[in-house]
C-alpha cells in the first residue's frame, strides 16, 4: 500500500503567546533512472567525503516489511530498491528494473532487471531474489501490505527467466506501479542470503546507495559507500551517517557550526534563518503531507457527526496555518493534498467554512447541545502541535466544548491512539507513493491495517468508491471518483486537515544536490560535499 502515516514529526517551533496565536498507468514504461538535483548546482560533482544527517530520532529496525515511520523508512530505502521508484516531482520511473510492461488487460507486469544489477555484497541480482522479496511481503503483510490482488510472482521463462520478473494480477489494479514504488517493496536476496531473518535485518544486504557498517538502535546508524551500486558513479559521498540530536536548537547550532551536514527536518520558525544564512543552505519543496486533527469515533460524541461538523466550523484553518507555520505550508482543504493526483483541494465549498454560529447551529442539533468535556490528545516536545491545540482548546470553548490538552512522549502517544485511547487528537498523513489510492486507504478503510486512521471511521459509499477507484483506469472517471471521496470525507468529517506543510531540509553551503522526494525521502547517492 503506497501510502503511509507519519507520526510525531519533529517540527517544533519557538513558543508564543495563546492570543497572538489566535490572532495569527501506462501500457509501457522504459526510462533512465532519475537522478536528483534539490539545489539545482551546475558544479561538477565530487567524490569522497562524509555527510552527517542530523535527526530527532533513532533507526530502530530495518525490517522493511514491518515499519511504517519515517525515522525508519529514510535509512531502509539508502539499503533497499524497489522495481520502480518516483523521482522528486512524484513521476513513476522504472529503477531496479529497468523497464517494464504491461498487457493490453492490465493484468501481467513483466519487469526487466538491470543488467548487471548486484546487491551490496557483490552477489548479483536475479528474479529469484526478486520473487522471494515480494513473496515474503505478501506473506509478512505488515503495516504497509500489498493490497494488489497478486494472483503470481514467477521468474520470465525460456531465455527470460533469467532476468524478467512477471506479476500476474487476479483483476485490474490501476495502483499497482503506485504501490510497488514504497519502501516495502525493496529486494533483498533469496533465503535472506543464507541467514535467518533477524541476522539479516541486524546487517542487511540490498541494492541502495548505501550498505549498513554500524548501528546503534538507540543511536547512530553508519552508512558506507555500496562500491557494487548499478548507477555509476554513485554514490558520491564515501559515507553517510545518521546522527541522534533530539533538540532543535541543538541541530541548528550544530549545523552553523559545521558538526552536522544537513538536518532531516526543519522546524517552520527557523526555516527563514536557515534559507538566509551564509553558511546554510534550505530545501524545501512540496509534501504528500497533511496535518490533521482526528476524532476516535468510538467515542459516543465523536461517533455523532454533528458534533464533528460543529467543530470544524468552529476552526479558523487559515488563521491556525498562518499563525503556526510562518509561510512554510498551505490550508489544506481536502484530504488529498494538491501534491497527488485527483485532488479536490482547489474545490469550491469542498471543506466545511469557518463559521462560529454555523458550529453552534450543529452543536445544537446533536445528542450534546450544551456541550461537553474532552481531552485532545498530543505527543510532547513538539510545540507547533502544543500552539494548535492551544488555538483549538480556545475556539471550542466559545461554543460549549471544554478542551483538556495532554501531552505525553511520542512512544506513549503512539501507543494510546493505536489502541484508541483518546478522544481526539493532533497528528499528520504522509503518502509514500504518488497514487491517491494509498491515501485513501490508510484513513478511510475500516477494514485496512490502520482502520481508517485509528478512527474507526466506516461509511459503505465511501468504501463502494475506494474500490471501485482501484480498478477504474486514470482519466475523468477516476477522478470524479476521488474527487466525491473528498467531498463526502469533507462533510462527514472524521478528521479535518488543517495544512499541507512542506518538506524542509538544510545543509551546510558546502553540500550540493540534496534531491528530496515528495514523501520526504531523500536521495544520498545525488548529494555531494565540496572540497
Amino acid at each position: 500500500m503506497p501510502k503511509r502515516s507519519r507520526t510525531g514529526r519533529a517540527q517544533r517551533f519557538a513558543a508564543a503567546t495563546a492570543a497572538t496565536l489566535a490572532a495569527a498507468l501506462l501500457l509501457a514504461g522504459c526510462a533512465p533512472a532519475s537522478g536528483g538535483s534539490g539545489s539545482g548546482d551546475a558544479a561538477k560533482p565530487v567524490s569522497g567525503g562524509q555527510l552527517k544527517l542530523g535527526r530527532a530520532a533513532a533507526v530502530d529496525s530495518l525490517d522493511l516489511n514491518q515499519q511504517i515511520t519515517a525515522n525508519n523508512a529514510f535509512a531502509i530505502d539508502q539499503v533497499f530498491e524497489p522495481l520502480v521508484s518516483f523521482d522528486e516531482t512524484g513521476k513513476i520511473v522504472p529503477w531496479l528494473a529497468e523497464k517494464y510492461d504491461i498487457d493490453q488487460a492490465g493484468l501481467v507486469y513483466t519487469f526487466t532487471l538491470r543488467s548487471g544489477a548486484k546487491f551490496s555484497d557483490g552477489t548479483p541480482v536475479t528474479p529469484a531474489d526478486v520473487v522471494f522479496s515480494l513473496q515474503r511481503h505478501l506473506k509478512v503483510g505488515g503495516p504497509l501490505p500489498l493490497e494488489a490482488p497478486i494472483a503470481s510472482i514467477e521468474p520470465g521463462s525460456g531465455d527470460a527467466a533469467k532476468n524478467t520478473v512477471v506479476i500476474t494480477l487476479k483483476q485490474a489494479y490501476t495502483p499497482f506501479l503506485s504501490e510497488l514504488s514504497g519502501f516495502a517493496n525493496g529486494i533483498f536476496p533469496k533465503d535472506f542470503g543464507g541467514k535467518t531473518e533477524a541476522e539479516f535485518f541486524t546487517k542487511p544486504v540490498g541494492t541502495g546507495p548505501f550498505a549498513v557498517e554500524s548501528w546503534d538502535p538507540n543511536g547512530d546508524l553508519v552508512f558506507t559507500k555500496n562500491t557494487h551500486y548499478w548507477q555509476s558513479g554513485k554514490p558520491y559521498l564515501d559515507t553517510l551517517v545518521y546522527t541522534v540530536v533530539p533538540d532543535d536548537t541543538q541541530l541548528q547550532q550544530q549545523l552553523t557550526a559545521g558538526q552536522i551536514d544537513a538536518i532531516e527536518d526543519v522546524p517552520a520558525s527557523a526555516a527563514k534563518q536557515i534559507g538566509s544564512g551564509s553558511a546554510t543552505k534550505l530545501v524545501k519543496n512540496g509534501s504528500w503531507e497533511i496535518e490533521q486533527l482526528f476524532f476516535n469515533t468510538q467515542d459516543p460524541r465523536f461517533a455523532d457527526e454533528h458534533v464533528r461538523r460543529a467543530i470544524a466550523h468552529a476552526l479558523d484553518r487559515d488563521g491556525i496555518t498562518k499563525a503556526t507555520t510562518f509561510g512554510t505550508a498551505e490550508v489544506a482543504n481536502s484530504l488529498i493534498p494538491p501534491t497527488i493526483e485527483y485532488s479536490a483541494d482547489a474545490e469550491k465549498g469542498i471543506a466545511l467554512a469557518f463559521d462560529e454560529q454555523a458550529a453552534k447551529d450543529e452543536l445544537a442539533k446533536s445528542k450534546y447541545p450544551k456541550g461537553f468535556e474532552t481531552t485532545l490528545l498530543i505527543a510532547s516536545g513538539n510545540s507547533q502541535r502544543a500552539q494548535i491545540a492551544q488555538i483549538v482548546q480556545e475556539a471550542l470553548a466559545k461554543i460549549g466544548i471544554t478542551v483538556k490538552i495532554e501531552q505525553i512522549d511520542l512512544a506513549a502517544f503512539r501507543e494510546r491512539f493505536k489502541a484508541y485511547k483518546f478522544d481526539f487528537m493532533i497528528n499528520s498523513g504522509q503518502s509514500d507513493a504518488p497514487d491517491p489510492n494509498g491515501l485513501v486507504t490508510f484513513q478511510a478503510d475500516p477494514e485496512g491495517f490502520s482502520k481508517s486512521y485509528w478512527t474507526h471511521y466506516t461509511d459503505a459509499k465511501v468504501t463502494e468508491l475506494m474500490h471501485e477507484g482501484r480498478t477504474t483506469a486514470d482519466g475523468d472517471a477516476r477522478k470524479k471518483i476521488y474527487v466525491e471521496i473528498q467531498r463526502i470525507l469533507a462533510q462527514q468529517v472524521p478528521y479535518i486537515p488543517l495544512f499541507y506543510p512542506s518538506n524542509l531540509k538544510a545543509t551546510t553551503a558546502k553540500v550540493h544536490d540534496l534531491a528530496v522526494r515528495p514523501n520526504g525521502s531523500i536521495r544520498f547517492q545525488d548529494a555531494w560535499i565540496a572540497k
